[in-house]
């Protein structure tokens, strides 16, 4: 018997437009990072998601891209609490996918935010991604606690960073070209 083989993304939703003058030091002033990573709105269902993405596989890569990921892509689990979502889909079609939430700028809603769709982690099983996204949910209020006491000003460092080197990012000129995929967390498993 063949076992169908899936990757499951985790991904972040990044807002970009945080509004002018919320910087602003005042007697309660919101960190940076919590700017960035602002809950989603409530109306963001998997739907909307899913249509979103198909459309976005459909206009890059045409009817054939969007033919290939059709029957496989699947919204597994979606916050809105924490503006991330893990999606299913499988092994072969997967870069389509990351390639097209690379492409989507707005949040799939009416009147929708602009946003970045960050993939976080890229792996063979759901019970990686779900631990990944539990990790930097806690690493978020961590970070969140520490710039309320003045402990770390940088909100790009905050997003980005990782307790293991090897998964943090790498700049684009240290990439070897035969590990495609090393800004991302990979998992076999």
């Amino acid at each position: 018997m063949v076992r169908l083989k899936d990757r499951y993304l985790l991904v972040s939703i990044v807002y970009t437009d945080v509004p002018a003058g919320a910087h602003s030091k005042g007697p309660s002033p919101v960190p940076d990072l919590l700017l960035y990573n602002q809950p989603s709105e409530g109306a963001l269902k998997p739907q909307l998601l899913l249509k979103a993405i198909r459309s976005e596989v459909a206009s890059l890569f045409g009817d054939c891209g969007s033919g290939s990921v059709d029957r496989s892509l699947q919204v597994k689990y979606l916050s809105v609490a924490t503006s991330t979502f893990i999606l299913r889909i499988s092994r072969s079609h997967y870069r389509l996918v990351w390639a097209a939430l690379s492409f989507m700028d707005r949040v799939p809603i009416k009147n929708g935010r602009p946003c970045i769709f960050r993939v976080v982690r890229v792996s063979g099983t759901i019970r990686k991604v779900e631990e990944e996204a539990i990790r930097r949910a806690k690493l978020l209020i961590l970070a969140a606690k520490d710039e309320m006491a003045g402990k770390s000003s940088n909100a790009l460092e905050a997003l980005f960073r990782s307790k293991d080197p090897a998964r943090s990012l790498t700049v684009l000129g240290d990439q070897n070209d035969s590990e495609p995929d090393s800004d991302v967390a990979m998992d076999d498993g």
